[in-house]
């Protein structure tokens, strides 16, 4: 990078009232790496595929995925529009902030933080889950289905998963962006590659019926309508994570036996299909592929998580913020809050061990969550739109209010949706225990805020403090920005 492009860079972070602290290698391909990675279509559909084919069968799986894709585009372009003109790591918080009429901008600020840090915490704890019962289940097919994997051997598969991507996180900036390049590339490559590989060495293929007609339903819930909407999760858990490009722009430079499948012993009934299309050489190489990839998902999550964390701890909003804001002095990198999310992810799994349904939990959390957290900027945003003045290079125009009302609209009915039963009668061991996380965090958060926070959080704090917005020693254009200039106080 010139030194000019990166005094350009620091100069537009300093007019957001922040000074450079995390070092920038990423490009803009490398960037977009990341969300693609995040989004993972390898980790989502693998991991919720028996999920899916019990909660409205093929024809959900088909006809859900082009409808989910559909409104989570429009909340993709609410979500790039505000991104474009305020590109910080702090991301849906400080945007929310931004956004928000003085008086309200601490508790738009404090909520969205909230909502973001359980998506993006629970969506990597169900990656790297998802990819636990990927290693568990080719250990399955390489043993000729006489191993099951159990609960505790999944669980400590995912702590061991949860400490590699802590280490890869740890190794600094210029790893990071060559492990973001390859995975740029693997995640498009592998997903044709299994597609091609199945379909050409499947003995037998469905018709387009079963694929677009068949309706399956193995919940014990009798209405229709209800499955199907709940059945919506197998692609919308797919579609989450792809804020991570902005928590990242401080450190970027410009099947015939349908039962059988279900109940399979490898314990995923994703990896049952590519063993009956293929043989268990075959099987065992594409789902090692495919490990791979949901591993470069799990990495790309934790760099966006550990971010999520600098970010909110930079102003305060964490218990222990002063630990977790800490940039180590070699790495450049939020050393302690990537092993704080590692922690937090192992934490998620335990459950798993008494209740089977965990895992279908996390991935509603980690959906509400996120989109709840997607949502409050979106929304401020119309209620305040003359605090929009200056969009940034990619903008709407005239379509930006209508595809933020259909965005909210879309939020709010997904948040209801996916903290209903996915299965009936309802008992301890399959209740979908997200509802009591998520109301756990939100009421924890709101009455937090209340009796204390509302004293002393005032939203985003700048940290340009000594009059000047660049961080760079060497000859750059400078930039006066007054502490609290671009953010109104309380």
């Amino acid at each position: 990078m010139s030194v000019q492009q990166q005094a350009q860079d620091e100069l537009i972070l300093a007019q957001l009232g922040y000074k450079q602290e995390l070092k920038r290698e990423l490009s803009s391909f490398t960037n977009y790496g990341v969300a693609l990675s995040t989004i993972c279509i390898c980790s989502g559909l693998t991991s919720l595929f028996g999920f899916g084919l019990i909660t409205g069968g093929p024809a959900l799986m088909t006809w859900g995925w082009i409808v989910v894709a559909f409104f989570t585009m429009l909340v993709g372009l609410a979500m790039a529009e505000i991104c474009s003109a305020f590109p910080t790591s702090g991301g849906l918080y400080y945007w929310a902030a931004r956004l928000s009429k003085p008086e309200h901008k601490a508790f738009a600020s404090w909520m969205t933080g909230w909502f973001n840090l359980l998506g993006q915490v629970a969506v990597t704890a169900g990656v790297v889950f998802g990819l636990s019962l990927m290693i568990g289940a080719t250990v399955s097919i390489a043993s000729d289905l006489t191993y099951t994997p159990t609960p505790g051997v999944i669980v400590a598969i995912h702590i061991v998963i949860a400490v590699t991507i802590g280490i890869a996180n740890s190794l600094g900036p210029k790893f990071m962006a060559n492990v973001m390049f390859l995975s740029t590339i693997w995640q498009v490559f592998t997903p044709f590659l299994i597609v091609v590989v199945v379909l050409a060495k499947a003995p037998t293929k469905q018709t387009a019926s079963f694929v677009f007609t068949d309706y399956e339903n193995g919940t014990g819930i009798d209405s229709v309508a209800w499955v199907v909407l709940v059945g919506l999760l197998t692609a919308q858990f797919t579609f989450t994570g792809y804020d991570s490009s902005a928590h990242m722009t401080e450190e970027t430079k410009r099947a015939d036996d349908y039962e059988g499948t279900i109940t399979t012993a490898t314990g995923l009934p994703m990896a049952q299909i590519i063993l009956d299309a293929t043989d268990k050489n075959t099987a065992i190489a594409l789902m090692i592929v495919n490990c791979i990839c949901c591993w470069f998902c799990s990495y790309s999550c934790l760099l966006a998580n550990s971010r999520v964390i600098y970010a909110f701890s930079r102003d305060g909003a964490m218990p222990f913020s002063n630990l977790w804001h800490q940039i180590h002095p070699k790495l450049q990198i939020p050393f302690n809050a990537n092993w704080l999310a590692c922690v937090l992810y192992s934490l998620l799994a335990i459950p798993y061990l008494g209740n089977p349904t965990a895992f279908t939990a996390i991935t509603s959390i980690a959906t509400i969550g996120l989109y709840i957290s997607y949502g409050i900027p979106i929304a401020c945003k119309l209620m305040n739109p003359h605090l929009f003045e200056k969009p940034g290079p990619f903008n709407l125009g005239k379509f930006s209010k209508i595809v933020g009302v259909i965005s909210l609209i879309w939020i709010c009915a997904i948040t209801v949706l996916f903290v209903l039963p996915t299965s009936m009668p309802v008992t301890a061991r399959n209740m979908n225990y997200a509802c009591v996380l998520v109301g756990a965090v939100g009421f924890g958060a709101f009455f937090t805020f209340i009796l204390s926070a509302r004293h002393w959080f005032k939203g985003p704090v700048t940290n340009v403090t000594d009059g000047t917005g660049v961080n760079n020693a060497s000859n750059a254009t400078v930039v006066n920005v007054s502490k609290g200039e671009f953010l109104p106080s309380a």
